[in-house]
């Protein structure tokens, strides 16, 4: 048996404050600017693989994954 027959659906828990944050990952935006707090939330969802911190000529840059 196959993991896909036994779980229909995957999801990965997040809380409000960050599906919040994540709507606001519409595009790449520079980790500068946001909030210290956001900086926090946004290194919690690079761990659960919701968001990817990407280098850009030296900047670095958050990229909200597609979801649903």
């Amino acid at each position: 048996m196959k993991l896909n027959e036994l779980v229909k659906e995957f999801e990965i828990y997040t809380t409000n404050e960050e599906k919040s944050l994540l709507d606001k990952l519409e595009k790449p935006c520079y980790i500068e600017f946001f909030t210290e707090r956001e900086q926090i939330v946004l290194d919690n969802l690079v761990r659960k693989s919701l968001v990817s911190k990407v280098n850009y000529k030296g900047a670095l840059l958050v990229v909200g994954h597609e979801h649903s």
